[in-house]
């Protein structure tokens, strides 16, 4: 890290910023990477409700469509943030009053759908807070050093999501009910964190796009995005090939939560050692990848990305054939899950850059958040059906059916990527990006 001694003091300051705030979130993402197993094994919810909790996380991406232009025209951005983080993070207060028993959340319970109402609320947020981090970092960072400051500040998040998971996993096998009062913790947390983000210096984006009406605003950003998918081809064969993985991560995710609780019945320890295993592999993987980021084009680097996502599920419908597993202090070690996870691993290493930041690299720093918000908002398409086809898929054709239609789908993607960088080489000439 010795290259941290070049930084200049705008670089420092936005750094340690971002490092306080990506370690409170690593507090909170360590409890929310439970979250559909809490939703599945405590509150007793549907196959479809799952898919639903797991869908609102991306489909509020589409409302970038028409939010877009309205958060570029606002002057303050500080108040932005800190506004976000009070009305989306705070009703997580609401969480404390479910009933802590089961006999209160069997069936069709109202309980089921305040936690959705809830989390559709948080997530919500982040159509506000994803393009602002990336436009602040793009505008702060100089782009040798784009790459590595993000990928320390995302270790730190990941070191600290590995101890919140593990430490919630623990506390939910001792009380299964544990959620009712961490939830509210979180969401003061996660106000915390909006209010140190927002102090990142905000003065070098000039974004005031002239007040237009409503229809007009929805309109024109609609078009901006439009117009970025035509003219920039390398961008778009980045996001057919994400919408291609996009669909294979939705449409298993949601199953794989399912296959650990119906098919391989583990408690919240297991869950919670296995994303232990792949935090710790990205952990050390990630400054590696983060400097290597700044030297491949974003299309090569995500074709490796979906070859390792590729090998993650192979490994699981490979856990259905061969379950074999020992049993350590509670915990059910299988021995295929243990090479999943180790793939996954990579795979969570890899996106955490590529799919934050990766878009950045196809504009001008002042674009980046118009990047990120098309990239977020084809996020919130595929969500719009992709988790709900898992269910069904699931439910017609089985674990093993859904996921071999998820490693076609996922092969699809890294052809398309293998042949759009070969076809035109990003860091060669035939389209160079302003940095």
């Amino acid at each position: 890290m010795g290259f941290l001694r070049n930084l200049s003091v705008r670089e420092k300051r936005a750094f340690r910023l971002h490092m306080v705030y990506s370690g409170i979130e690593g507090i909170i993402l360590g409890v929310l990477a439970l979250n559909e197993y809490v939703f599945i094994h405590s509150l007793r919810g549907s196959n479809y409700q799952l898919a639903f909790l797991f869908q609102f996380s991306t489909v509020v991406f589409l409302f970038l469509v028409v939010f877009n232009q309205f958060r570029k025209r606002i002057r303050n951005k500080k108040l932005m943030l800190r506004l976000t983080g009070l009305s989306t993070r705070l009703p997580l207060l609401l969480l404390c009053i479910i009933p802590r028993n089961e006999t209160a959340l069997a069936g069709q319970s109202g309980w089921h759908y305040l936690f959705l109402f809830v989390f559709l609320v948080y997530y919500s947020g982040n159509i506000i807070i994803y393009p602002a981090i990336n436009v602040l970092l793009k505008t702060n960072y100089r782009h040798d050093f784009f790459g590595k400051l993000y990928s320390y500040a995302t270790s730190l998040n990941k070191i600290i999501i590995l101890a919140a998971t593990f430490a919630y996993g623990l506390l939910l096998d001792h009380d299964n009910y544990a959620f009712t009062w961490v939830f509210p913790f979180i969401g003061i947390l996660g106000v915390v964190s909006l209010f140190v983000l927002s102090n990142i210096d905000y003065s070098g984006v000039t974004q005031y796009p002239k007040a237009q009406k409503f229809f007009d605003s929805v309109r024109q950003s609609f078009f901006t995005m439009v117009n970025i998918m035509r003219t920039n081809k390398p961008y778009l064969h980045f996001e057919i090939g994400f919408m291609l993985y996009g669909f294979s991560f939705m449409v298993t995710v949601t199953i794989i939560n399912i296959f650990f609780q119906d098919a391989l019945h583990l408690n919240y320890s297991s869950v919670a050692f296995y994303k232990n295993g792949y935090n710790i592999l990205a952990i050390v993987l990630l400054p590696f990848f983060g400097r290597l980021l700044s030297k491949l084009d974003p299309r090569r680097f995500a074709a490796f990305t979906f070859a390792a996502l590729f090998m993650y599920i192979l490994f699981l419908l490979l856990t259905e054939y061969f379950p074999g597993y020992t049993e350590v202090l509670g915990i059910k070690i299988y021995y295929m899950l243990l090479v999943s996870f180790a793939f996954y691993g990579v795979f969570a290493a890899t996106m955490a850059l590529v799919w934050y930041i990766g878009s950045a690299y196809f504009c001008k720093p002042e674009e980046a958040d118009d990047y990120q918000s098309v990239h977020l908002s084809l996020t919130g398409v595929r969500s719009l059906f992709a988790p709900l086809f898992g269910v069904y898929f699931y439910e017609l054709i089985g674990f093993s059916g859904t996921f071999i239609l998820a490693l076609v789908v996922l092969f699809a993607a890294m052809a398309l990527m293998r042949w759009s960088y070969r076809r035109d080489d990003l860091f060669k000439g035939r389209y160079t990006p302003s940095f």
